[in-house]
Parts: C-alpha cells; structure tokens; sequence
C-alpha cells in the first residue's frame, strides 16, 4: 500500500471518530401514548432502542419523574451496534391525565437521553361504540376522509378517527405526508388486536395560505417507515373563510348580497356519459360582489362561470358540467364552493345528488 492510500485511510478514520459519537442512544419512538389505562392496573411500556455508536453503551443510572413508575434496563454494557429495550411501569394508582418522564444516564453523554409515558387513568375503559365502515391497511376506521368547514384565521380545529385493529400483530399506527398546517395524534401508540384506538388530527388555519379550499391525502402506516399506498388514504379538506370582524354594522347591512337560483342540482345521467345544469347566481345587495374563489371537492366537474365581478342587480350563469366515470369513483360528496365578499354568507357551497 502507498503512502498516499495510507493517509487516506487515516484522514477517514479520523473523521470517522470526530463526527461519529463513540456511543449514541437511539430510540424507535421517545414518547408513548398508553391511551386509557383503568384505575389500579399497572401498565408497562417497552422502548425497543439501540446503541448506534462505535464504542459499548453503559447505563449508569436511570431516574423517573416520580415514585409512581418503576424502570428496568441493561446493567451491563451494550456494544455498538445492538439493541436494547428499558421497560417503565406506571402504578395507574391517580386517576386523570399522567405524563412521566424517564431520565437515562449513560456515557453517551453529560445529559440525560428522555423517554416518555403519557395517558389518561379512568375507573372503566369505554369502547367506541360506532360502527367501522371503512379499512385502512390492518386497521377498521369510521372514516376515511376529514373536512374543517367554516374555519377563521386563528382557529385549531381538531377532529378524530376512531380505529380498531383488525389483524394478529400488534400495530403502531403512524400519520404519514402530514403538511405543515396538519398535526396528527394517535392514542393509544401500541395498539393490540382487536383493540381501538383514535386519530386525531388538529389544523393550524395560520398555516393555512389561501381562503377557500384546501385539500390534500395523508397516510396511515402501521408502524414508523410504513410504505405509503392507496389503501391506506385518508382525505383531508379544509375551508378557510374571509374575515369580515372590523365591518360596521351599516357597512354588513349595505354589503353585497349573493343569490343563487339553486344550491342543490340533481344530476341525472340516464345513458349519457355527460350531463351540464346551470345556475343562475345575482347580486341583490348594494356593493359589489366580488367572487374570489370557485372550487370542487372532488374530480369529475367543470366549471364555467361568465363573470366573476358582479354590480347591483347584475346576474351571472354558473355551469356545471359532470363526467359520470369519474363521479362514480370519487371518494366524497360531489360539492362546489364559492367564496365571496358577502359578509352575511361568505361561503356557498353547491351540493350535487348523483343518480
């Protein structure tokens, strides 16, 4: 070997021990969520972590945030590379929300690597008791698709999933292509067969950049790194609506006003693969209607509207063309949205009955 390969080999090596911790704690999830645990029954949670550094892993001590969980971990030395699991054990002994950290100690470092159990504590745990009509991968859900109507800048709405697992293996179901203006939470982390457990999903509406429709596809994996698949799809829309707070009275009273000749459109097909009906929309008000924003919750329509800006008196024609192939595999209700400047109705919403 020459000189130059040498160094080489060298000069890796000492990168490798610069920027690689000789020992790293690592765990498949830090914190989790025991759901609802009965009053006096001990639940215990095992963390499944590994040593991902170069040199033997010791615990030199584990501390609880109180007397209340009980820890078990390794006492001898881990080399690098290998697995391990600390179990923490709550006595459910307070009924109520619990949140308990574990602290870990080791020569991993000066600081302490957190591992957490939270959870509620109830006298009975009660099931969900709706019916499951859809299936998402191994699980049972009682939808699989989210809407955040009427929603204002500032608001935080949340809404759930309840889900039961339906196969033999226990499950860690895991929110999956979350945008930022979405945060999902799943309770409880493990799910057992045979056992529910809820989704819930919270919007951030100052995440949210547009008025009007927002819609994307999240995923639900059955565990951390799940691939992502049509089966598990869940839908989540969100109307983001105009602020009209700093109006005055006189000002919402001359405002513009909208009116539709129909907000329910009946679409018959018969043998035709086509079909286009017609509104008539009109501004009753004194101001201008300005209609900013023209949607579809779902694919299968067009739309043509001959005027978006209407005076006084002034009328407009809406129309809406629907495609039967492709309205027959859509997922939602066929439905179209306006957004206006109407302060009294910003938000009007078409419903289309297919038949």
């Amino acid at each position: 070997m020459n000189m130059n390969k040498k160094l080489m080999i060298l000069a890796a090596c000492a990168w490798t021990m610069t920027h690689v911790q000789a020992q790293k704690i690592t765990a498949q999830t830090e914190v989790v969520d025991c759901g609802s645990v009965v009053y006096e029954h001990p639940v215990t949670v095992k963390f499944e972590m590994q040593n991902s550094g170069y040199s033997p892993l010791v615990i030199k001590d584990v501390k609880t945030s109180c007397g209340c969980t009980s820890v078990e971990f390794p006492r001898t030395s881990i080399p690098a590379g290998d697995g391990f699991s600390v179990s923490a054990t709550y006595d459910a002994r307070q009924q109520g929300h619990f949140l308990k950290d574990v602290a870990i100690y080791s020569n991993a470092s000066d600081k302490p690597f957190y591992l957490t159990i939270r959870g509620v504590v109830v006298e009975e745990v009660v099931d969900f008791a709706g019916e499951y009509h859809y299936t998402l991968a191994d699980v049972m859900a009682d939808k699989h698709d989210l809407e955040f109507d009427d929603v204002n800048r500032g608001d935080m709405p949340m809404e759930k999933i309840h889900i039961m697992n339906k196969g033999t293996k226990a499950i860690t179901p895991t929110v999956m292509h979350l945008p930022e203006y979405l945060k999902a939470i799943v309770s409880p982390t493990i799910i057992a067969p045979g056992r529910q457990g809820t989704v819930s999903v919270i919007l951030d509406s100052k995440k949210l950049r547009d008025y009007g429709l927002t819609q994307t596809s999240v995923f639900l994996g059955m565990f951390p790194g799940d691939k992502v698949s049509p089966e598990k799809e869940i839908s989540v829309s969100a109307v983001l609506l105009p602020a009209f707070t700093e109006l005055t009275e006189s000002q919402l009273v001359n405002g513009p006003k909208i009116k539709l000749s129909r907000e329910n459109v009946d679409i018959n097909f018969g043998k035709r693969s086509k079909k286009t009906e017609s509104i008539t929309i009109e501004n009753t008000g004194h101001m201008i209607l300005d209609i900013s924003s023209l949607q579809m919750f779902t694919s299968g329509l067009k739309l043509k509207l001959n005027k978006t800006r209407l005076l006084p008196g002034e009328s407009a024609v809406l129309k809406i063309t629907a495609e039967a192939k492709q309205l027959r595999s859509v997922r939602t209700r066929p439905r179209v949205l306006m957004i206006t400047n109407d302060p009294t109705k910003p938000k009007v919403v078409i419903h289309l009955n297919v038949k």
